[in-house]
């Protein structure tokens, strides 16, 4: 019998759910205009960032092929009435311009440190999603001082968190699956060069193609509080997302001890796009947790 979802097929129609939520998503985004942007020059390329609001900083890392509003349109007004949000747009995302720079966690942690640093900002609450995620978790492990607390939103610190099905999907990406595609439309609305949408592509879909694995022993080692957000369908391996607790000094029975200082939240009814249109929901677990 011939197979219904093949790869292709599944990586198709992954692209196509994303981009409805996209379109949804965008219509229904709060445009908030930041108090201060510009670029940091760091590690041979410039990062672009935007600063909203007053009080504890807390940074904010996109997902892959994500913009600033995109990812963080809706959050960004709530947040900011009580604290100073850093959103950052990473390599050759939005506004930052394309780089044949070699992408890899260490060094997008880095570039988020640089910022940071630009920003005199000794240590900040740090809250990614999806990629965002993995890179929070990179910079945790090399720059413990520079992270009070960590959210991660639908991510995992290594290739085997993802079902098989997404890590298969990953390998079938292809380039012509965005053309004409919402992510296509925001990359070029704050894109420093339009033109280089093409290889830009090129360069995102063979790193996200690529395994990873930041170890067990160095999320062991992690000393800042985590909280981890993951939508109940969202194509993270939930066997191995309680592993990654368990690291995190989580899965325990609190009522024989204290409760741990890293927390889990499974949000019922959610993927990997639509738990990022959660806001209320997703409002209320920061709120009790970075407090």
């Amino acid at each position: 019998m011939k197979r219904l979802f093949n790869g292709s097929n599944v990586a198709k129609l992954v692209l196509i759910t994303a981009m409805l939520f996209f379109t949804i998503f965008q219509s229904d985004g709060q445009q908030s205009k930041p108090a201060g942007s510009g670029y940091v020059p760091v590690n041979g390329i410039k990062v672009y960032y935007e600063v909203y609001g007053e009080g504890k900083p807390i940074v904010l890392l996109h997902g892959a092929f994500y913009t600033i509003e995109m990812n963080w349109g809706q959050l960004i007004p709530e947040l900011s009435k009580t604290r100073k949000v850093i959103a950052i747009e990473l390599q050759g995302h939005g506004h930052t311009p394309f780089s044949d720079r070699k992408l890899d966690f260490a060094t997008l942690a880095s570039d988020v440190e640089g910022v940071m640093n630009y920003l005199k900002v000794d240590s900040a609450d740090v809250a990614g999603y999806s990629m965002g995620g993995s890179v929070a978790y990179q910079l945790a492990i090399q720059s413990p001082k520079r992270v009070r607390k960590l959210v991660i939103i639908s991510s995992t610190y290594k290739s085997t968190g993802w079902r098989p099905e997404v890590t298969n999907a990953f390998k079938t990406f292809k380039p012509e699956f965005f053309t004409n595609s919402p992510l296509n439309a925001a990359y070029d609305a704050v894109a420093p060069d339009k033109t280089k949408w093409p290889i830009f592509l090129e360069q995102m879909l063979a790193f996200v193609a690529t395994p990873f694995d930041m170890g067990d022993g160095n999320i062991a080692k992690i000393t800042s509080p985590v909280l981890i957000i993951s939508g109940d369908n969202d194509g993270l391996d939930k066997i191995e997302l309680m592993k990654t607790y368990q690291l995190l000094g989580g899965a325990i029975s609190a009522d024989m001890g204290p409760m741990p200082k890293s927390h889990l939240a499974i949000v019922p009814s959610q993927g990997h796009v639509s738990l990022m249109m959660q806001t209320k929901t997703i409002l209320g677990y920061l709120d009790d947790f970075l407090k």
